[in-house]
């Protein structure tokens, strides 16, 4: 019996008192708040993406366009340089309706470029040579309720002197600049000129270059039909209109 009684006692001695347990966590505690003040005055990396002009020469996809920057945190990011800012997604987001007056369309297809040469037909004569032309912006609307597609071309210049100086040229070769073309849809054979409806716009330092096909490419209606080809024109000349209108809003207070 005694044997026993020593062994709790000295089971008892081996345990801490309550007080010094107390003690011992809040040590632990003020050690742990120390560790996190130390790191929140030294700053915390994070990294942040933002869209950028990347391989733009080549009229890649805007989506592919992204630009990593470091910064540290408490701190805002950079702000981008206009012609870093200036892709598809910002001005013409995929998940934006596009609509006026009665037109509604959505985003079918997105590119850019910096070298304005990249989106003409012929890439060995730039016919906005010694125009000051500072990057360019393509996408195809297309609408809901008629098989009608717009490609709108955004042309951007140093200021809108510039621009207007620019203008004429533009509207004269307005054939000479590529159609941006939705997903599934292909240049017509060579030859063939599809049924279209030009708009040429001065927007501010941007031009504005519209064209609207049907998406069947079609050249226009047979001899004798000529009810129905007006009514096509008249589709045509209206969609036109309504997409030249949805492209010069994003630049119209520029």
């Amino acid at each position: 019996m005694t044997i026993q009684r020593g062994a709790h006692a000295r089971a008892d001695d081996e345990q801490p008192p309550t007080g010094h347990r107390a003690v011992g966590e809040r040590r632990r505690l003020a050690l742990l708040w120390s560790v996190v003040a130390v790191l929140a005055v030294g700053g915390v990396w994070v990294v942040a993406t933002s869209p950028h002009q990347g391989e733009t020469e080549t009229g890649t996809p805007s989506g592919d366009k992204l630009q990593t920057t470091a910064v540290v945190a408490g701190h805002p990011a950079p702000p981008l340089t206009e012609s870093q800012s200036f892709v598809a997604e910002r001005y013409f987001p995929a998940q934006r309706a596009y609509e006026y007056d009665g037109y509604r369309a959505r985003r079918s297809a997105s590119r850019e470029g910096a070298d304005c040469a990249a989106v003409q037909n012929d890439k060995t004569r730039n016919v906005l040579a010694d125009l000051d032309c500072q990057g360019w912006i393509g996408v195809a609307l297309t609408r809901g309720d008629q098989p009608v597609v717009s490609s709108v071309t955004v042309l951007r210049f140093h200021d809108a002197g510039a621009a207007a100086k620019a203008l004429q040229t533009v509207r004269d070769k307005a054939a000479d600049f590529e159609f941006t073309y939705p997903e599934g849809l292909f240049a017509p054979a060579e030859g063939v000129r599809p049924m279209s409806a030009t708009r040429v716009e001065l927007v501010g330092h941007h031009i504005t270059l519209t064209v609207s096909r049907y998406l069947d490419q079609r050249a226009g209606d047979a001899p004798g039909k000529t009810d129905k080809a007006g009514e096509a024109e008249e589709v045509l000349a209206l969609s036109n209109r309504s997409a030249a209108a949805v492209a010069g809003m994003p630049f119209m207070w520029m």
